[in-house]
């Protein structure tokens, strides 16, 4: 029987000490509304090295002639309920009730963040992800305006740069991804990559606004 790429568990919890330890193993959660708490680690891994993000001037242009400012920890509830928004004629959503309140839980304990897109005051687009070390375990993206989830992704860049972030991961290779700079690399050579970088110490993010 064909087992789905990168399917490693069924069950367990959505603890914070739980979920904590599955990202530093490279491991995260997946799973639809109806299913059991899934546990993946793809191989080969989707990654971004900081470095080598490639911002066209073309989508340069369209941040700036939209008026694009970016903020982080500012609405961290606001884009996951963002990223769990149907998308075109999808009506489902991987990210569950459960999950909504696994990462608000985590983003508490500043270990999920969020970055935000604004046009004026308001929120168009944003991703939000898991620092462990210097990795950074981007979960999901969205946008209700032109380039704004791009505009997302620029701004992680900036944060990893200041912050001392040597990888951000993206899960699974795609096309879109490719065209920023992304790339792929064994799950071999991806949890080498984290051993080394998540016990480094870096700048703490903005904390979650009372």
């Amino acid at each position: 029987m064909h087992e789905p790429n990168g399917l490693l568990a069924v069950g367990g919890s959505l603890s914070p000490s739980w979920l904590i330890s599955a990202y530093r193993h490279g491991i995260f959660p997946w799973f639809g509304e109806d299913d059991p708490i899934l546990w993946w680690s793809p191989d080969p891994r989707g990654v971004l090295w900081p470095h080598a993000f490639h911002a066209s001037r073309r989508l340069q242009r369209s941040i700036r002639s939209r008026g694009y400012r970016s903020q982080s920890n500012r609405a961290f509830t606001a884009v996951v309920a963002g990223c769990a928004a149907p998308r075109g004629t999808l009506s489902g959503t991987w990210i569950t009730a459960p999950m909504r309140v696994a990462y608000i839980a985590l983003h508490r304990l500043g270990v999920a963040h969020s970055v935000e897109i604004y046009q004026q005051e308001q929120l168009v687009g944003g991703l939000y992800g898991v620092q462990v070390g210097g990795v950074f375990f981007a979960e999901s993206m969205f946008s209700v305006q032109t380039d704004a989830s791009k505009a997302a992704l620029l701004a992680l860049v900036g944060q990893a740069k200041e912050r001392g972030i040597e990888l951000i991961d993206t899960q699974m290779g795609s096309p879109h991804l490719a065209s920023l700079g992304g790339t792929v690399m064994p799950r071999s050579a991806f949890l080498t990559e984290l051993t080394r970088l998540i016990e480094q110490p870096t700048p703490a993010w903005p904390r979650p606004p009372t």
